[in-house]
């Protein structure tokens, strides 16, 4: 009897070991995240690095921290290029190590922001992260092509690399509000942004992104063909969804400017919000690195690029509609040629 009384009593001794162990363990904070940067031509650059290495941050832009950069963006594009020696300097103050190459790069970090303003090279450098399977949000433009918007994403998914790409607009709280059905059914919105143009990207790309941006979060993706009405100050894009829903984009190139919409719903009618700042960007990349979820689907991304590229399209046809169905399946053609020759 004393002997299974000894049992018993050191059977209870270790249960309550084994549970002070978790406790200490659960307490423990988890280690911070190593993020790198591709590209200092963005003040988005400094921006995320301030907010991501603040001494006291949130605790939900806590465990995330930047630790090096690779300078290298645009090669040509003057605004682009003329940033990256004072952002360099500028991230450097900030406690990040410059590094030379994106290589070097992976070596000392666990996830990426690809920040190069410019989306021509944003296949080139999101390939090699892509290949080591280090999560990676890529900002806008998500590339200087929709058929390297494909690509990204198709060489992603094959590989089982954690990607995602958006605008800061698409996580404002008035869109996500509607989004998430504050105003019942959306039958149509009406978005505005800044929309300034840079000849070696398709027009909306360089700019317009955040509008379209503002416009997918309300209507969701689905659009079924694009109009384009242009003129040197404005574009006016008009979309159609099913279910006879339509939604425009109005892209301002003169006079007063901002960032805005209305979206009408089954329920009330209310306004897609401003621009909020980056902060609710930078939460949605947070949570993304820590669950490898994105928050927004790829299909979506790539619809609304695809809403873009057909925009072009139907300028250059005055105005005709243009289906976004074909313009998916004819960039996915060549996406997937480029794979091949990429050795993919």
């Amino acid at each position: 009897m004393r002997m299974r009384c000894l049992s018993l009593g050191c059977l209870v001794l270790v249960c309550e070991m084994a549970i002070f162990a978790h406790s200490v363990m659960a307490d423990e904070p988890k280690p911070t995240l190593r993020a790198g940067i591709i590209g200092l031509d963005t003040s988005h650059a400094i921006a995320f690095t301030k907010t991501l290495n603040s001494d006291a941050p949130k605790p939900e832009l806590s465990g995330v921290r930047v630790v090096a950069a690779y300078p290298q963006g645009s090669v040509d594009i003057e605004s682009s290029v003329s940033r990256v020696p004072g952002y360099t300097t500028q991230v450097e103050k900030l406690g990040v190590e410059i590094v030379d190459s994106i290589p070097d790069l992976l070596e000392k970090v666990d996830v990426v922001l690809l920040e190069s303003n410019d989306g021509r090279p944003h296949l080139e450098q999101a390939l090699p992260v892509i290949l080591a399977g280090k999560p990676m949000f890529i900002d806008k433009p998500a590339a200087g092509s929709l058929e390297d918007v494909i690509a990204i994403f198709e060489l992603a998914k094959r590989h089982g690399a954690p990607v995602f790409s958006s605008s800061s607009l698409r996580f404002g709280p008035a869109v996500q509000e509607i989004r998430g059905g504050s105003i019942g059914v959306v039958q149509g919105a009406d978005a505005y942004s800044p929309c300034s143009l840079e000849t070696t990207h398709p027009d909306l790309f360089w700019y317009g992104i955040h509008g379209v941006e503002l416009l997918y979060t309300a209507m969701g993706p689905g659009c079924e063909t694009v109009r384009r009405e242009a003129t040197p100050n404005v574009d006016l894009v008009v979309g159609r969804w099913p279910d006879s829903r339509i939604g425009t984009f109005r892209g301002i190139r003169a006079g007063k400017s901002g960032y805005g919409g209305q979206a009408f719903g089954s329920k009330a009618i209310a306004s897609l919000g401003s621009f909020a700042g980056y902060e609710p960007l930078v939460v949605e990349i947070v949570r993304f690195f820590k669950t490898g979820k994105p928050p927004v689907e790829a299909s979506e991304t790539i619809e609304l690029y695809a809403f873009m590229q057909a925009a072009d399209t139907s300028k250059a046809n005055a105005g005709a509609a243009v289906s976004i169905p074909d313009t998916i399946r004819a960039a996915r053609e060549k996406a997937l040629e480029k794979i091949v020759a990429l050795g993919e």
